[in-house]
């Protein structure tokens, strides 16, 4: 497991005296790392599924929470980049009360994981194993936060939401409960051809 890092200097961090600019660096997502959702199946993001949407206005926040902007890509002080690893992200640590107590809490290691806010535009479903292994291939990045549990062990300063992951898991309970009664329903049809072809 990979820590979330600060930058540069003796202790991680990079600091600029022309702006005394903090910044914190890590992952918030990483390619083809498998976790289990619920014990409901395994999830694991594939590489390039954030290229179509870093380019837009994307948000850090603390804990997915939408008053607690800490940088924004707009603005120019949160960075977003796909490597060969996942998706890094670069932010600017505002003087701000939030922006300071991340700091410290970072630099205490009580905060080390991310996590982002999102939505599946492409998926992959594989039901052959014991456990559905879903890839996400693409999405709508709407946030990165810093967050205390990540949901995705091995990224650095992903949890989504638990209302998210309730929602999630409630999608894919009821698209379960179509594919079985859609398997149903063929078998039914294909016993009723069956009976009506008999002498």
């Amino acid at each position: 497991m990979s820590e979330f890092e600060k930058r540069g200097g003796l202790h991680g961090v990079e600091a600029r005296a022309e702006d005394e600019k903090r910044t914190l660096a890590g992952y918030a997502a990483v390619f083809n790392s498998d976790t289990s959702i619920g014990d409901w199946w395994i999830e694991r993001i594939a590489p390039g599924a954030f290229a179509g949407t870093i380019g837009g206005d994307i948000r850090a926040l603390v804990d997915h929470n939408m008053g607690r902007v800490i940088g924004r890509t707009k603005s120019g002080t949160l960075r977003l980049k796909e490597d060969a690893h996942g998706l890094r992200v670069e932010i600017d640590v505002p003087n701000t009360t939030d922006g300071n107590d991340l700091w410290t809490l970072v630099e205490r290691g009580d905060i080390s994981g991310m996590s982002f806010g999102f939505r599946v535009t492409k998926q992959e479903w594989d039901e052959t194993g014991d456990m559905p292994v879903r890839t996400i291939q693409a999405v709508d990045l709407f946030e990165v936060s810093a967050v205390a549990f990540p949901a995705y062990d091995d990224t650095t300063l992903g949890k989504r939401s638990l209302e998210e992951f309730r929602s999630v898991g409630r999608h894919n309970a009821r698209a379960a409960a179509r594919r079985v009664a859609g398997k149903k329903a063929a078998m039914e049809n294909k016993f009723r051809g069956i009976r009506q072809d008999a002498p």
